[in-house]
């Protein structure tokens, strides 16, 4: 049996579609419809792994970080009580240390190495979708996002989704393995710009911060997410030159989908990160 946890995310929703025709496939949500299990993170009692061999664990979302960690250590150890086969785990690139939601990803994988379980890491680069959400143009075509002339090496989510199943229904040859996933083709302002028509004209961190504290849409926690995002984009932190070994077109077996018009359908017709 192969159990997906996180089903209802963006990430999850499109493994799911992708296994829908499996009946050795069980989704994990707090709110499991027919034929689902319930698991709720933060709820030890319902992390009941029993009878499955490959359990895809897609992190347990943004939180502050020791509610992330306490939920993470909650799975494992549950995974590792039932005998689970072989844990696969979405992560953070490897180039994403400096982002203040590296630290419980990071904490994740040490958790899984000295564990009793096979398992898998796939480092997920940021996801074009997301790019599109946080450097979207303006009302009058300005990209204001304060990206400098840093460059995000963004992946399309589908192909992220396309590797965790490849990973997951075969997992042994891929124990004890680590991938690094992220774009081939970086992307800054200027051509997310130039692909929307619209013009880049960068703002400040300060600015940024102010616009996202005045929307009243974001927890506290997320503002430092969202600034660091940023910083380390501008900074040259996340445009892929630092992955020595990226995977993500050997696991998919083709060539990755561009993440420009990933960006540029999204900006288009917005499907929600």
């Amino acid at each position: 049996m192969l159990m997906i946890t996180g089903a209802t995310g963006a990430l999850g929703k499109l493994v799911t579609a992708r296994l829908s025709d499996r009946e050795d496939v069980v989704v994990g949500t707090r709110t499991p419809g027919p034929g689902g299990r319930r698991v709720d993170f933060d709820d030890p009692s319902s992390l009941d792994f029993t009878g499955v061999d490959t359990l895809l664990v897609i992190s347990a979302g943004a939180a502050e970080d020791d509610v992330v960690t306490t939920r993470h250590e909650a799975v494992i150890s549950a995974a590792e009580k039932a005998g689970v086969g072989h844990l696969v785990y979405t992560s953070l690139s490897g180039d994403g240390d400096h982002l203040t939601y590296a630290l419980a990803h990071r904490w994740t994988e040490r958790r899984l190495r000295r564990s009793t379980l096979n398992w898998t890491v796939l480092r997920n680069g940021l996801y074009a979708e997301f790019l599109a959400a946080v450097a979207a143009p303006g009302p009058d075509g300005t990209i204001a996002a304060p990206l400098g002339d840093g460059r995000l090496a963004a992946v399309a989510r589908e192909d992220l989704a396309d590797v965790a199943v490849r990973v997951a229904t075969d997992p042994a040859p891929h124990a004890g393995r680590t991938y690094e996933l992220v774009g081939e083709h970086p992307l800054g302002g200027t051509d997310l710009a130039h692909a929307v028509g619209g013009h880049y004209e960068p703002g400040t961190l300060a600015a940024t911060r102010e616009a996202i504290t005045a929307a009243g849409q974001a927890l506290p926690f997320q503002i430092p997410m969202l600034l660091s995002t940023y910083s380390a984009i501008a900074g040259g932190f996340l445009d892929g030159t630092s992955i020595e070994n990226n995977q993500l077109r050997t696991l998919l077996g083709r060539a990755p989908r561009p993440a420009l018009d990933v960006y540029v359908e999204e900006v288009l017709s917005p499907s929600g990160v």
